[in-house]
């Protein structure tokens, strides 16, 4: 009976999900072109760009991952927090550089930014390569985490194999059809279910099982110090260098990751942005609940090791709760794996679309097409590895924001010093992965007490300078204005002057 209400509740609530997509686009027929699938038509007001780059901060990770290394090691996952607010306050500046660089070029991604900036369309294809490696493991993590929640919320009634499928078909299907668009609309769902689901059990959960956040928390200090403390519990290293490198590094790489730009350029206006980088730290704070609730559960399901620690929240959920309330839960849950895997797939799909295919003259009048292809591409392979290799992915996953770091120079140093050549900006990118890579792989990450990411991304700016400043300089004559970025907004939007919305 528990199984039956829980995901009835569930089921009902996915019907809704796809008819919000469908509802997002109504009306605006299936001509739109690139842009307006993949940017909502660069035309997302302040609420939708927030609660849309919001649904980047609240994935599967926020009700799994947050309250399992609570679970586990305690302060160390603090640095989420730290990097996200530092993310946003560079955000305020870059975001809307970014969007004006875009929207004045006529843009949709990163890798379109590269391409023009050092004028050569087989960087952005470079570029959207790196990218999909480090961004498929986020594809899989989604799909593992809804997998999880479903089949926990279900008592198991859901094989997880099962539940994997459903969470690749329903969000495979939703971005398909609805873009950028919907996946904003559900966000607004989402937010009110996260919100509402975490500031509940952020009361019920102290109360029901310590009478209180007072004995809650004298009972951690008693018991638990070490969880509250740098490097946390047997955390192999992660102490407070390591924390600061990595809020550090995290906090540059988010505002150049390719879904956090989707989410720049679908803006209407860069006031849009700038309002957005104020109000989203505000939101951080519910991360607080899934982490003490992970600690919380050491009390409750005590000796939970490997995976079965990011569960911790869900076991406290499913002890405790009406079947209908573990219901509406575990949507909450789901919606922040389904949201957040929704824009991974389109920004997939919108690099491949854009960059690789359709940097193939016969291919490129077909931009769109090509990029729904490569979305349903992009997710059946993060589904047939979540089958068949799932360390895969995994592994991969160890290096996707290090490996992404190592764009920063690149990206946003180019768009703002005319000097850096593409032979600079090429050999510190070349470099700052091969060092990350092999830092990661051999087991020396944190190397010295600090994030090996912050190492390759020294060495990647020191090539970049270095080789810029002694070798070759390729001809040029483009004006400033046309290769550099601005937060200056230009009068005219870029779809009427160069076709922004082309590829259709």
């Amino acid at each position: 009976m528990n199984a039956a209400v829980a995901t009835t509740v569930f089921g009902v609530f996915m019907v809704f999900t796809l008819a919000l997509g469908l509802l997002a686009v109504r009306g605006r027929g299936s001509g739109g072109g690139l842009a307006e699938w993949s940017l909502g038509g660069r035309s997302l007001g302040t609420v939708f760009i927030w609660v849309l780059m919001a649904g980047e901060g609240y994935t599967s990770f926020s009700y799994l991952g947050a309250a399992g290394w609570g679970y586990n090691f305690g302060a160390p996952v603090l640095y989420v927090l730290a990097y996200m607010s530092c993310g946003y306050a560079i955000g305020y500046v870059v975001g809307p550089m970014l969007w004006n660089y875009a929207r004045r070029h006529g843009l949709v991604g990163i890798t379109d930014m590269v391409a023009h900036r050092y004028g050569r369309p087989w960087l952005g294809t470079a570029v959207a390569i790196l990218a999909t490696v480090c961004l498929l493991p986020y594809i899989q993590l989604q799909i593992t985490g809804m997998g999880v929640v479903v089949s926990t919320i279900s008592y198991g009634a859901i094989s997880l194999n099962w539940a994997y499928f459903i969470g690749f078909a329903v969000t495979t299907l939703f971005v398909v059809v609805s873009g950028l668009r919907g996946s904003a609309w559900v966000s607004v769902l989402k937010d009110i279910l996260v919100i509402g689901t975490l500031a509940f059990l952020a009361v019920y959960v102290p109360l029901h099982y310590f009478d209180g956040y007072g004995p809650f928390l004298d009972r951690i200090v008693a018991e638990k110090p070490q969880w509250l403390t740098f490097p946390g519990h047997e955390s192999n290293g992660l102490g407070q260098g390591w924390f600061i490198t990595t809020t550090f590094l995290n906090s540059l790489t988010v505002v150049i990751f390719p879904t956090t730009v989707a989410g720049y350029l679908g803006a209407r206006n860069a006031d849009a942005l700038r309002r957005n980088a104020v109000f989203l730290p505000f939101y951080n704070v519910l991360l607080f609940v899934p982490m003490l609730l992970g600690m919380a559960a050491l009390f409750i399901v005590p000796g939970l090791t490997g995976a079965d620690s990011n569960l911790a929240l869900f076991k406290l959920v499913v002890d405790s709760l009406p079947a209908w309330a573990v219901g509406v839960i575990g949507v909450a849950a789901a919606l922040s794996s389904i949201v957040p895997m929704a824009v991974f797939m389109l920004v997939i799909g919108t690099m491949w679309g854009r960059s690789v295919l359709g940097a193939v003259p016969r291919l490129a009048d077909r931009q769109k097409l090509w990029s729904r292809v490569v979305v349903v591409a992009a997710g059946a392979l993060a589904l047939l590895l979540t089958y068949t290799a799932p360390n895969t992915l995994v592994r991969l996953s160890l290096i996707s924001y290090e490996g992404m770091a190592q764009l920063v120079p690149m990206l946003l140093l180019g768009l703002v010093w005319r000097r850096l050549t593409l032979y600079g900006a090429v050999g510190g990118l070349v470099a700052g992965v091969g060092l990350v890579c092999w830092l990661v792989f051999s087991g020396h990450d944190p190397v010295w007490g600090v994030n090996a990411g912050i190492l390759a991304l020294a060495l990647n700016l020191a090539v970049a300078l270095t080789v810029t400043w002694l070798g070759p300089r390729p001809a040029d004559d483009r004006p400033d204005a046309e290769v550099l970025a601005s937060d200056v907004e230009d009068e005219a939007p870029a779809g009427e002057r160069v076709g922004a919305g082309s590829g259709g």
